[in-house]
């Protein structure tokens, strides 16, 4: 048995830890989530009982563990109330604590539980009855249980995520060091729908296409050509320029209201040529003033 650590002594090693809390709808990818922080050096468990937490992270500093994941779901719903004085108390102690919440839209989660053919935790035994409609209501009552949890902690829209694409966005995110917020740019398709997590949405489908020009068909706007055709368009730099006068403009507000991200999506038709464009200009305009993060969600992840 370790000898037991003075109080002096465990607030020191208290504040040197980092604690990432990994929830969100059943279905929403909170095992890839964990599995990806793993593979980042976090210790990660899965469902903990938030009444354990505080001591869960007391034995592991013992331990010399500083970076932990913990996955919390309905599953614990009857101590969920807990979840949020304990959170406050370990950022009053000097812990690093970030909330990430995965979310989905229903009918994908109803589509993956479908194809799983697993059970909701929520579910109950259907006896002559209709097994859709009571996944539905399942679902509906877990965002429910959940809703003042997914207002504490940062959203991620998983709906028309790849699995390599969470597992990136999720490392990018706990990654991010350098401000009390990271902005995050994203581009879309509005064909596909508009991301879950988004906080501010912009749609550029005015801006002229280079999907109508053959040879930039195939290519995206990450492609020197389409970026040079965009760039000489007028309407491109004026539209460049309002988005980032207004973010510029509220940026401090946001901050100033305590938010740990703020993401601002871009969408066009196909989310391939003028939406990535505009992300990756803005995100390299913001770079020097905060944190900065770049998604695309329509393009395959780097290798």
């Amino acid at each position: 048995m370790s000898q037991e650590l003075s109080d002096a002594d465990e607030r020191e090693v208290t504040a040197q830890r980092e604690v990432v809390l990994v929830t969100g709808t059943a279905g929403s990818g909170k095992s890839v989530a964990l599995h990806a922080l793993e593979d980042a050096g976090f210790f990660c468990v899965d469902n903990l009982p938030p009444e354990l937490l505080r001591d869960f992270i007391r034995v592991e500093s013992e331990h010399g563990v500083r970076r932990m994941a913990i996955a919390v779901d309905v599953r614990t719903a009857g101590s969920l109330p807990h979840l949020g004085p304990v959170l406050d108390q370990l950022r009053a102690e000097g812990v690093t604590v970030r909330s990430l919440f995965l979310d989905a839209t229903t009918t994908q989660l109803v589509t993956r539980f479908s194809e799983t053919r697993r059970p909701h935790p929520l579910s109950k035994p259907v006896i002559d009855g209709d097994a859709h409609r009571a996944l539905f209501e399942a679902i509906e009552l877990e965002r429910t249980l959940l809703a003042e949890l997914r207002e504490r902690s940062t959203v991620l829209d998983t709906s028309k995520l790849r699995p390599a694409q969470l597992r990136s966005w999720v490392r990018d995110l706990v990654g991010a060091e350098g401000s009390r917020l990271t902005l995050v740019f994203e581009s879309f398709a509005f064909k596909r729908g508009v991301p879950l997590d988004a906080d501010l949405v912009y749609d550029v489908r005015v801006l002229p296409n280079p999907f109508y020009i053959r040879e930039l068909r195939v290519q995206t706007g990450l492609d020197a050509p389409v970026a040079d055709y965009l760039q000489a368009q007028p309407e491109v730099g004026q539209m460049l320029d309002m988005i980032d006068g207004f973010v510029r403009h509220w940026l401090p507000s946001f901050e100033h209201d305590q938010r740990s991200y703020l993401t601002v999506a871009i969408g066009c038709t196909g989310g391939q040529h003028r939406s990535v464009y505009i992300v990756e200009q803005l995100a390299r305009r913001f770079a020097g003033r905060v944190a900065t993060l770049r998604r695309h969600r329509e393009l395959a992840p780097a290798a």
